[in-house]
């Protein structure tokens, strides 16, 4: 089970950080994810690290201003965003997959409820 937190409104050029408890037996055996879903829009990929944290990778949009992060002693998967814009807006999901091209796809079975992200003034 995943689940997410920290989604809320804030202004254009503001910050949020995003957190995902995954309750998952071997945590480490996961590469994680963010997908967000915006209205009239398909879902797209955000941003991927890898089981031990070397190896990310990011939408080229988001490239720059959000940062993936993960605390395997907490089972806890983190998205920094910064330099929010209104196009950021959206429903963000975590994911998870032990096969790393699974994931980047969103071809998981693995995904939280998601939370909400509202870049507004």
């Amino acid at each position: 089970q995943l689940v997410e937190s920290g989604g809320g409104l804030v202004q254009p050029g503001g910050s949020l950080r995003l957190s995902c408890v995954a309750s998952i037996p071997t945590f480490t055996d996961y590469n994680m994810g963010w997908f967000r879903h915006a209205p009239g829009k398909e879902r797209e990929f955000v941003a991927a690290i890898d089981w031990n944290g070397y190896n990310d990778h990011y939408e080229p949009t988001v490239k720059g201003r959000f940062f993936i992060s993960r605390d395997n002693a907490k089972n806890m998967v983190y998205l920094q965003m910064n330099n929010l814009k209104p196009e950021d807006t959206a429903i963000y999901y975590c994911a998870g997959d032990s096969n790393w091209g699974r994931l980047v796809a969103g071809l998981t079975d693995y995904w939280g409820q998601g939370t909400q992200v509202t870049v507004s003034s």
